[in-house]
């Protein structure tokens, strides 16, 4: 039986979340149908755009995306405190970018004169759109629903086009952030759809090496890596994104069918860090999902969201302990 969100998401655990959203239909999300011959490719875009596009309206960094052919993986970070943070013109306006809100909240941005009774019933209608804009759900909802209606008018049918729910799995430490990320990165590599992270279309690390390239500051849209951990550090990822970037890189060459060989020694400081061997690097980046059910990080982390989120069990604590512990 599905879970209920509220056991699924603990911000007192962690801000960082792996969702996944298949298709239901033989009719591919991307890629090519091989009954029919039909490209879909040019879906890739519309997903891409969309997931990007969210990352301005929610309080809610990307930190990693791969749109595959039946399926999307995301790797988030929500960031309540920034939505704290912002102005009720700030919240509404965000709002009305996804929907057309209420006949009072239009008012309140044409700067219309509104009555106490008025005032009172926005002020509730503020506090529900801000909380909506740190939630998961909702951001998935945002990605889903209007992606769903494109493909189902191209189409020329109506129905279900994802599954009902997404797949969401807490990343509770540094190592599991990381893992799931490369994880989700390395996704086109596995499928054989592309041979290095650079040309992996449609994913996060191609938008990374593209910006390091052409010596471009890092990609606005997504999370960025800030470095190491020091006072006064800004919103980010703890690491630095050129050793992420050739990290990755190097072990998508090891991953593949023809290649063989364990990960180059200057990429141990940043395994060192994590507190993994390479034998662990290499099966979290290529069997993160097959592992890991609700919950990914170092067993005592596990524990902990456990408890958190009012379970009596959580699947992967054997594998937390032997992979991230």
């Amino acid at each position: 039986m599905p879970k209920p969100r509220s056991s699924q998401v603990s911000l007192i655990d962690t801000p960082y979340y792996h969702c996944v959203s298949r298709c239901v239909r033989r009719a591919f999300l991307c890629g090519i149908d091989e009954y029919s011959g039909t490209s879909y490719e040019h879906r890739r875009t519309w997903v891409e755009d969309k997931v990007l596009w969210l990352s301005s309206v929610f309080a809610i960094g990307i930190c990693a995306y791969a749109v595959m052919s039946n399926h999307v993986h995301l790797v988030l970070c929500v960031d309540k405190d920034k939505a704290m943070s912002w102005s009720d013109k700030q919240v509404v306006g965000r709002w009305h970018r996804l929907h057309r809100g209420t006949l009072l909240s239009q008012k309140f941005m044409r700067n219309e004169l509104l009555s106490d009774n008025e005032w009172l019933s926005l002020k509730d209608t503020i506090a529900i759109y801000r909380q909506r804009l740190y939630d998961i759900s909702w951001l998935m909802a945002s990605l889903s629903e209007p992606i769903a209606r494109q493909a189902n008018k191209e189409d020329g049918c109506t129905g279900r086009f994802w599954e009902g729910r997404f797949k969401s799995q807490a990343l509770l430490d540094d190592a599991a952030v990381l893992s799931c990320m490369a994880y989700v990165d390395l996704n086109p590599i596995r499928a054989k759809m592309a041979k290095t992270p650079e040309t992996s279309q449609h994913t996060s690390i191609q938008k990374r090496t593209e910006a390091i390239q052409q010596h471009k500051r890092q990609p606005y849209k997504l999370l960025p890596f800030v470095g190491n951990p020091r006072q006064d550090m800004p919103q980010g990822i703890a690491f630095s994104l050129q050793d992420y970037c050739e990290l990755v890189d190097t072990t998508g060459r090891i991953i593949r069918a023809d290649k063989a060989g364990a990960i180059d020694s200057a990429q141990n400081p940043i395994l060192s860090r994590l507190g993994l061997s390479e034998e662990q690097w290499i099966t979290l980046t290529t069997e993160f999902e097959q592992h890991f059910c609700y919950a990914a990080g170092a067993e005592q982390m596990m524990k902990n969201f456990k408890t958190h989120t009012h379970r009596k069990r959580i699947g992967g604590m054997r594998q937390a302990k032997r992979l991230l512990s």
